[in-house]
């Protein structure tokens, strides 16, 4: 079975977006996002919620575009709706059933793409295997957090810490339900 894989940008009180969504204090570039942009190159699926993938448009993607050209794209959403997408653009209804099946499908692990909503529902539901934190050296005070308003407590296994040039850290941890 192939496990879900939350990889996402945090500030140091665990938010991943201020209230509005707006994400400029996060580092932008660097080798710690270099190494981001490589980590994604080894997952062929990505799953997110249709706020995030509505995000994308602020940064020019289309409605219907797949942000990740090499993965397929299954997007979480009660009302989204695409006239026109891409073959590897898929919108599912909110359902542990259509977790399951894509986990039980051949390929690589799941890219988890935020947001905090979507991650807490699959948290509350024991669907995220490992959690990859860009810890950005910053404090937002308020906005989305990382797991949205799942209140769940879950113990997580440090596995691997990594500190790049302008504070940025990734930090991977093994969830244990």
């Amino acid at each position: 079975m192939r496990n879900i894989v939350y990889y996402v940008a945090t500030s140091l009180d665990g938010l991943i977006s201020s209230a509005d969504g707006n994400i400029d204090g996060f580092i932008p570039e660097g080798k710690g996002i270099d190494r981001y942009l490589r980590d994604l190159k080894e997952y062929d699926t990505v799953i997110m919620g249709r706020n995030t993938y509505e995000f994308g448009y602020k940064f020019g993607l289309k409605p219907g575009q797949a942000p990740y050209p090499h993965m397929q794209h299954y997007i979480f959403s009660e009302s989204l709706e695409l006239q026109d997408k891409m073959d590897n653009v898929h919108i599912k209804k909110i359902d542990i059933n259509e977790i399951h099946k894509l986990r039980k499908e051949e390929g690589t692990d799941i890219y988890l793409c935020g947001g905090g909503q979507l991650a807490g529902w699959l948290l509350e539901e024991e669907q995220i295997q490992y959690l990859k934190v860009k810890l950005n050296p910053m404090i937002l005070g308020q906005g989305i957090r990382l797991f949205g308003d799942s209140t769940r407590f879950v113990r997580t296994e440090l596995l691997e810490t990594t500190q790049y040039e302008n504070g940025l850290q990734i930090i991977n941890y093994k969830i244990h339900y």
